[in-house]
Parts: structure tokens; C-alpha cells; sequence
């Protein structure tokens, strides 16, 4: 295998010289790796506003819609907070355990979902166990891959996250198109996932060797500096934020006047045009820098959230619909890739996870508030503020 197995005097020593590989055939192979699981991890969970859509429409439709995004926010949110168990038991060495658990607990979860009739079993299997299984994954996907580059490292997570569009075109369009066979919808994109946890597993190993087994599991010594703790504010802010759009996109073009099938073509356009984003950011900040890129991107997005509730025509959604595709896009790609920059990459492990712990309450909270604010004023003004 492709790790090195040496002390953690040699490994200090490979970081001191700045002796990161530059994208070596292992390297470029974690990447494909990163595309699978990017593809069935988030790009199956942003495809969320199609679920949230029918769900409210058929499934669901006695339950409220903060009830029902209660669900998208859980597994939204859980691939972020097992951040720092994830982050800590990755920098331990273990990141095929997590990797290999990670992928047997989502394929489980995504058959069980076609089996779901009641809001309590969507809840545990698409909100909790679904969500969890991201979480064991996500945080060391980001680090396995970037111990395989040093400059590059923008253009491989850009590339990964590519996978995220392809699989937030995929999956809306057969949800569209196999309905209304829901289980059978929800077994065909479990095969889907399936093939993708396989090419993951057979591709993705570790560069550097483990930092410390010894260690505590949650050790903050020396993690916390005044740009990282301020990096982690300004992405909690945005995560608040940054699903609402997504969550509610579907359901908002359905007031609109959009027929059910134009709303889950809406989300994968959405999706799709993402990828622009999720690549060019990449080039970008090769130049300008990861933390500078992001900054200009989430503004962008934040612009587009603000404005969309006062949307009254469809051609208006479709180009707000693109403009924030391409600015969120470049959030999600880049925004792991500032948190490699602000400190040790024995400790990439760990600082990844811390971020993505504290981030995931906002994922959680924010489209719950929102989807309480549409059921009480029976509009998207307030949540777009």
C-alpha cells in the first residue's frame, strides 16, 4: 500500500522540508476516489430539495415543512460533526476503518430508505444514519487527499468536488423519471452509490504516516490560532445560510408556477451549473489564493440568497438559480481548502474536524428556522434576510 510506514521523527522531517508529493499516481487516484465519494455523499444530499418537495406533496404532506427539513438539516449537518472524532482517528491511522464503516453504513441506509413509510423512519434512516455515514467519511476524504499535494492542492479538491454537480444532476433527474416508484427510485440510486463506495475503497490510501496513536482523542492544544478561529466563525455564519436556498428551491418554484417536474430539472440545473464554480474556483486560487477566492464567492451567494424570495418570474429563478449554483459551488470546493493552509499538516486531521464540528450546527439550524418562518408567515422574504 501506498502508505509510508515510518516514525513520526521522519515525518516531521518530510513536513519541514515541504517534501509533500505533488500529485503522484496515488495521489491523482485519491482524487478519483474523492470524485466517487464527493458524487454519492453531497451530491445525493443536495439533491435534497426534490425530496423536501415530494415529501411535502406526497410522502409527508401531514407533516410541516420545518418538520420535514428537519431531515435535509440532520444529514446536512452530520457530515460535518463527527468532524472531530473523524479528524483525530484519521491523523491516528485509522482511515480505512473509517472509510470502510463510512461506506457500508450509506448503501445500508440508502436501501432502507425505500422501505420508509412514516416520518419518524425517514428521520432515523435519510436524517441520522445516512448523515452519520457521511460524516465518518467527509473529514478524511479531505485529508487522505491532501497529503498527496502541496500547490496543486485547489485543483485536487476542485476536481473532487466536481463530482458533487455530477451527482446532484444524476440523482434529481432519476428521481424525476422513476417516479412515482419511490422504493425502486431509491434502490436504483443505492446501486449507483454502491459502485462509487467500491471505486473509493479500492483507490484511496494515505500518504503520511500516523502522527500519534497515543494521543487523546479530542486534544485542542495548540490547534487554535487567531486566523483559524476566525475561519471557523465566518464558515459557521455561512452555513446558517447556505442550504436555505437549496432546501427551499424546489417548493419556491412550485408557487412560482413551475409544475413538479420543471421544480427537480430546476435543482439539477442548479447542480450542474455548480461544477463551473467548483473547477474555476480551483484555477483561481492558484492565483489568488484559497481563503481571497472564497471570500468574494460566499459574498456572491449571500447576494443571491437575499434576493431570491422577490423572484416573481421564472426567468428570474433561472438566472439566480445559476448565479448561486456557480457561487455556492466555489464555497464547497474551497472552503476545506483554506483550513490546510493555517496550520501543521500533522495536525490537518484534527483542525479539518474542529471545523467541520462547529460548521455543522449551522447547517442544522438554518433551514429548520427557515422552513418555521415559511409555515408561520407563508413566505420566503424573511428567510432570504
Amino acid at each position: 500500500m501506498p502508505t509510508k510506514k515510518k516514525g513520526s521523527r521522519a515525518e516531521d522531517e518530510l513536513e519541514k522540508e515541504e517534501l509533500l508529493p505533488e500529485g503522484t499516481f496515488w495521489g491523482w487516484m485519491s482524487v478519483v476516489g474523492g470524485f466517487c465519494l464527493s458524487l454519492s455523499t453531497f451530491g445525493f444530499i443536495l439533491s435534497w430539495s426534490t425530496f423536501q418537495a415530494y415529501y411535502e406533496q406526497v410522502t409527508l404532506n401531514s407533516s410541516t415543512p420545518s418538520d420535514i427539513a428537519w431531515i435535509g438539516s440532520l444529514q446536512s449537518s452530520l457530515i460535518f460533526l463527527p468532524g472531530i472524532v473523524a479528524g483525530r482517528l484519521f491523523d491516528a491511522g485509522y482511515f480505512r476503518h473509517l472509510l470502510a464503516i463510512g461506506s457500508i453504513l450509506f448503501i445500508v441506509s440508502n436501501f432502507l430508505i425505500a422501505e420508509c413509510n412514516h416520518y419518524w423512519q425517514f428521520l432515523l434512516c435519510q436524517g441520522l444514519a445516512l448523515g452519520l455515514a457521511c460524516g465518518l467519511i467527509y473529514v478524511p476524504c479531505i485529508a487522505c487527499t491532501s497529503q498527496w499535494f502541496r500547490t496543486k492542492r485547489p485543483v485536487a479538491f476542485s476536481v473532487m468536488s466536481v463530482g458533487v454537480s455530477v451527482g446532484g444532476v444524476i440523482f434529481p433527474v432519476m428521481f424525476k423519471n422513476l417516479l412515482p416508484r419511490f422504493p425502486w427510485t431509491l434502490r436504483a440510486m443505492g446501486f449507483i452509490n454502491l459502485v462509487m463506495f467500491i471505486v473509493a475503497n479500492m483507490t484511496m490510501f494515505t500518504h503520511l504516516p500516523p502522527s500519534n496513536k497515543t494521543a487523546k482523542l479530542l486534544n485542542f492544544k495548540g490547534l487554535f490560532n487567531a486566523p483559524f478561529t476566525f475561519y471557523i466563525m465566518g464558515t459557521f455564519v455561512s452555513f446558517l445560510g447556505l442550504y436555505t436556498f437549496l432546501t427551499f428551491l424546489g417548493v419556491s418554484a412550485i408557487g412560482l408556477g413551475f409544475t413538479t417536474s420543471q421544480a427537480f430539472d430546476l435543482v439539477a440545473i442548479y447542480n450542474a451549473i455548480s461544477s463551473i464554480g467548483r473547477f474555476g474556483s480551483g484555477i483561481l486560487a492558484l492565483k489568488y489564493g484559497a481563503v481571497n477566492t472564497l471570500i468574494i464567492f460566499t459574498s456572491i451567494a449571500a447576494i443571491c440568497t437575499y434576493i431570491w424570495p422577490s423572484i416573481t418570474s421564472h426567468q428570474g429563478l433561472y438566472a439566480v438559480t445559476c448565479i448561486y449554483g456557480i457561487s455556492s459551488g466555489a464555497f464547497v470546493s474551497l472552503f476545506p481548502v483554506g483550513v490546510a493552509s493555517l496550520g501543521s499538516v500533522k495536525d490537518l486531521g484534527r483542525r479539518a474536524g474542529v471545523l467541520m464540528s462547529i460548521t455543522a450546527f449551522g447547517a442544522l439550524a438554518g433551514p429548520p428556522i427557515s422552513g418555521a418562518i415559511v409555515n408561520h408567515k407563508h413566505s420566503f422574504h424573511l428567510v432570504g434576510v
